[in-house]
Formats: C-alpha cells, structure tokens, sequence
C-alpha cells in the first residue's frame, strides 16, 4: 500500500489548489482534496470514497487546511459516494480540532448514501450540514 500526497499550499481567493490524492496501489479509488478560498474562510471540495484506507490522509489534510487558513471550513462532499465508520470518525475528530482552535465546520452537499450515514448515527444533529455551498455561505 502506498499514498502519495504532494506538498501542501494555500492559493490565491477564489482559486483551487489541490490539497492532496491519497491512492492505494491495489488499483483502489483515489481520494482526492481540492480547496479553494472564498469570502468567510476555505471550501475543501472531497472526491472519491471516504473509507479505511482513504481516511487517515483525509484527516491530515484537512487538519492542514484548518490550521493554515482562517474561518469557517466548509467541506464539500457531493462528490463522495461512499464513507464508512472510519471517515465518519475523521470527520468528528476534525470538527472537535477546529473547533478547539476556535472555528467552524460546515458539511455540503452529502450524496443520500453518505447523509443516511450521518442520519443514523445521530450525527446530523452534531454538525452543520447544508446542501449547497450557497447555503454553507449563509450558515
């Protein structure tokens, strides 16, 4: 198993910077981060399935995001179609860290798969979920 993630850095307002890929050799789905800057804090746009081999990286990059940007962080996830328990738990561990640090997260766009997770789990009422970034704007 091997992950790659390349060096991390924080663009200009309103242009995306890719955060990072974390890939399993085994020919796995990769999981990629984007984030742009906007207005009020940073966007993390999320591609691919969130799970036990993809999760630690994703932890890492957004605790990097958090740390290295101001505001709230807005994690778009519209285009995650999967997350087990084990992205389920990165996220908690990562809206505790941010807001220890005295800021906010707000989840968008959760494809119904990866809502009905968060739905049964309860969790839905622990974060700041919203359905467009529009949204997250105004949250």
């Amino acid at each position: 198993m091997s992950f790659f993630v390349p060096e991390f850095r924080i663009g200009r307002k309103g242009r995306n910077v890719p955060l990072g890929q974390a890939a399993v050799s085994s020919g796995q789905r990769k999981l990629k981060v984007d984030m742009t800057v906007v207005a009020g804090g940073p966007v993390l746009c999320v591609r691919g399935e969130v799970n036990l081999r993809t999760a630690p990286e994703l932890r890492e990059l957004l605790l990097k995001s958090v740390k290295h940007s101001t505001g709230t962080v807005r994690i778009d996830l519209s285009q995650v179609p999967f997350m087990d328990s084990s992205g389920v738990g990165t996220m908690v561990y990562v809206k505790r860290e941010t807001e220890r640090a005295g800021r906010r997260i707000v989840l968008v766009g959760l494809q119904p798969r990866v809502r009905s997770v968060f739905e049964i789990t309860r969790l839905d009422k622990f974060f700041t979920i919203v359905g467009s970034a529009d949204e997250a704007t105004g949250s």
